[in-house]
């Protein structure tokens, strides 16, 4: 029983990877809104029903598998260790991103990474869905600050600051390899740049939220 659940298991992540590969190469190729999901379930030989089963709407064939890092920050505020600010938990998460160049920072050398990125820019529906996830995260960490330190205002600012930040410093990665820079020397770069960046932001916010 276990074998077939597991079999099972395979099989479903490999038809949901189809899936998802299929999706992005057609539109990449021709454009998000050029491109029906009835379309994306004939190229990769399943019905229609089952891209929905596997993914709940078109743009979920987009960001369902980047969707969850846009917490990122606020899980770093969240698990932070005693004696930490917020300031030092989301830079020690991104520092360690860094040294695993994760994708999800835009240390990724991989050209559909870049196609997708150019393909949320120029798609206004993409463009407005991640800038909603990018403010679910940050409220996210402003309301776990709020709840540690009695005062939703201040918690705010300092969430949109961390957030912010963080966001630039990730455009800088998508920006310089998309300018055609080497992939090592941005990530060679990248701690000294994230330090000063999280540092500008400590400057404003040192001894806010130190955890107890």
């Amino acid at each position: 029983m276990a074998e077939e659940m597991g079999l099972r298991e395979r099989k479903k992540q490999q038809t949901a990877s189809r899936i998802l590969r299929t999706a992005i190469a057609l539109f990449v190729e021709r454009g998000f809104d050029a491109v029906s999901v009835q379309e994306i379930a004939d190229a990769a030989e399943v019905s229609k029903m089952t891209v929905f089963n596997y993914f709940g709407s078109k743009e979920d064939l987009i960001f369902a598998p980047v969707e969850e890092h846009f917490g990122d920050a606020a899980r770093a505020v969240r698990d932070r260790r005693p004696g930490d600010s917020a300031v030092e938990a989301v830079r020690r998460q991104f520092l360690e991103m860094v040294e695993n160049r994760d994708p999800s920072i835009g240390l990724h050398a991989d050209p559909v990474s870049h196609q997708l990125r150019r393909l949320i820019l120029e798609t206004p529906a993409l463009t407005e869905r991640v800038f909603l996830a990018m403010q679910k995260g940050t409220r996210e960490m402003a309301a776990l600050l709020a709840e540690e330190t009695g005062d939703l205002m201040l918690a705010t600012i300092a969430a949109a600051m961390l957030s912010n930040a963080r966001n630039a410093l990730i455009e800088e990665h998508q920006r310089r390899l998309a300018e055609g820079e080497d992939i090592d020397i941005i990530a060679a770069d990248a701690p000294e740049r994230a330090c000063a960046a999280f540092g500008l932001v400590e400057k404003g916010l040192r001894g806010y939220a130190v955890k107890e």
